[in-house]
């Protein structure tokens, strides 16, 4: 069975990952109204990513005995200035994700639930994933600015992004 302490931290990291999917979801919205479909596709693909995460916490609580509580999910941005601000935030709530994945590391060592800590494994280094691809692609957009033609063959390689199912879940 899992601490209570542990469960309060995973429930509070699922809704942590809902409220991810939808500010992705939202970023897509914004980009997809302003016809810069590859930029959405991106933000599409994040969403469904962020879901799955919320998801493999889910099981994972489920099958050490715990009980998944959602909570209301606050609201998220709506617009942004450019994709160039949108990746920022994207970058910035990626480490804000970052150091939530490392705190219940932390709880878990101290706890002496190594199956958790185990289990956040896969985080860690999807963190650094997402992390890295950010800074990529702000780098990128910092390169290209305001070249429309660079942008719009950035937007097109966005759009070829497809979803792949997280490894935790391929035999969920």
């Amino acid at each position: 069975m899992i601490s209570p302490k542990i469960q309060d931290a995973i429930n509070a990291q699922i809704n942590a990952e809902f409220w991810s999917a939808y500010l992705y979801l939202a970023m897509a919205m914004h980009f997809e109204a302003e016809g810069r479909g590859g930029i959405a596709n991106w933000f599409k693909i994040q969403f469904k990513e962020e879901q799955a995460h919320a998801e493999i916490f889910m099981n994972y609580l489920n099958s050490r005995g715990g009980r998944v509580v959602l909570g209301t999910i606050d609201e998220v941005p709506q617009t942004w200035e450019s994709p160039l601000a949108a990746f920022e935030a994207t970058l910035a709530h990626e480490e804000k994700v970052t150091a939530l994945i490392n705190n219940i590391y932390a709880l878990a060592e101290a706890e002496h639930d190594y199956a958790t800590r185990g289990k956040l494994d896969w985080f860690v280094s999807e963190q650094v994933e997402e992390e890295e691809t950010a800074k990529n692609l702000i780098d990128r957009l910092k390169l290209i600015g305001d070249n429309g033609l660079a942008l719009y063959m950035l937007d097109q390689e966005l759009a070829a992004r497809v979803y792949n199912v997280p490894s935790p879940l391929a035999n969920a």
